[in-house]
């Protein structure tokens, strides 16, 4: 029986929580980007003032052969008790007697840190025993973990099992299924999906359950020369995917079909190579020159992408318009995301996802000013795509 975080009474009680922590960290092993660790405080804090003591559980990166230093959560204990104002303890595993003694000796208020999940390849493998040796460790069992909830793991959906009465989704959890929710089942017209990033394989099965819901499709980044190239465009070295050409003109006549309206753009920052210094003009889409790439949409594009933008009621981004992680080609993405604000300021209801997107909106500034922003890419994706995430099955279950 799912509970209500809001409603729980968590005092005396020790909570299991799985959070993402999968933090970048630098060489220097310090966080670079601390937006999924602030997320999740409201969640703990909440347990931590009605009087209970917190479990964290998280992975951090791909170890491919058990504990490898530089994906250690031991590098995320000082931020956390900075943002928490708690005392942390640390579990050099997070099964086993060290970790059964630090939880057993839990006193409310404090938050004790288990390794990383994935030093144990059963984790990834949904391994019940695994499974029922962090259950051991806790009363209570909350997913808050949005981003690997799409991920049938021990600690995001096996676990569960053993928690019939107690177990609950975190705030974030609960967000973020309430805001795609809103885009997919209570939509405001119009409704304008804009999709980027490199390649058209990633987003296709999106697209494709997108099209019954949507009234504008825009596409651009680098998946964009896919389509071009299959209508017959001239793209040079641009990215393209070419045994993709029949999904892609498979998804046009479909959209029109359905009335739905695909835009494409129709200019182009172009490149003589990928980097950021290097020559570049403007041209269109369906001309570039053999020996160029295009990297970013271009003025006119963007033009008409605004309007679409300004003039919808509801909106879901993901992916850039091309690649702003070099400046000179950022000027898509920049537009792009200060045209969703701008429209959700007057109304409409937005969100984010993808973290490339993510990454967009916090580079410029505009989180506050979008309505939604997801920590999950992957399972937004695929709860868009209308797949059942188990991590969300489990909790409901």
């Amino acid at each position: 029986m799912m509970k209500n975080i809001d409603a729980y009474p968590f005092k005396g009680k020790k909570v299991l929580v799985r959070v993402d922590f999968n933090v970048p960290l630098d060489d220097n092993f310090r966080i670079t980007d601390t937006t999924r660790i602030d997320a999740a405080i409201p969640t703990l804090r909440r347990i931590l003032d009605d009087g209970g003591s917190v479990i964290l559980m998280s992975h951090l990166g791909r170890p491919k052969e058990g504990p490898e230093e530089k994906f250690s959560l031991k590098y995320l204990i000082s931020y956390l008790g900075e943002k928490t104002g708690a005392r942390i303890m640390f579990a050099d595993d997070c099964i086993g007697e060290q970790a059964l003694a630090l939880s057993k000796n839990l006193r409310p208020g404090e938050i004790l840190l288990l390794e990383n999940l994935r030093f144990h390849k059963a984790e990834t493998k949904g391994d019940e025993t695994f499974a029922s040796k962090l259950a051991a460790l806790g009363d209570v069992y909350m997913n808050d973990a949005f981003g690997t909830a799409h991920r049938a793991h021990a600690s995001t959906a096996v676990i569960a099992k053993f928690f019939p009465e107690d177990k609950m989704f975190g705030y974030i959890m609960e967000n973020e299924v309430a805001s795609i929710d809103k885009v997919l089942k209570d939509t405001k017209r119009p409704f304008t999906a804009i999709l980027g990033g490199a390649k058209v394989s990633g987003k296709i099965e999106i697209i494709n359950n997108l099209l019954d819901k949507v009234d504008n499709l825009l596409i651009g980044g680098g998946m964009m020369f896919t389509f071009i190239h299959a209508l017959g465009g001239h793209v040079g070295q641009s990215m393209v995917e070419d045994e993709l050409f029949e999904v892609a003109l498979h998804t046009l006549e479909g959209a029109k079909q359905m009335g739905v309206k695909i835009y494409l753009p129709t200019d182009t920052i172009i490149a003589d190579r990928f980097e950021n210094d290097a020559h570049r003009k403007l041209s269109d889409v369906n001309d570039i020159p053999d020996n160029w790439m295009g990297l970013d949409i271009g003025p006119e594009t963007i033009k008409v992408y605004n309007k679409v933008i300004g003039e919808s009621a509801t909106i879901l981004w993901n992916g850039p318009m091309g690649v702003f992680e070099m400046d000179n080609f950022a000027e898509g993405t920049k537009a792009i995301a200060e045209a969703v604000a701008a429209a959700t300021g007057k109304g409409a209801y937005s969100l984010i996802g993808g973290g490339d997107s993510v990454a967009a909106i916090n580079k410029y500034g505009l989180k506050d000013k979008v309505s939604y922003v997801s920590t999950g890419g992957g399972a937004m994706l695929e709860y868009i795509e209308g797949k059942e995430l188990p991590g969300v099955v489990a909790i409901k279950a």
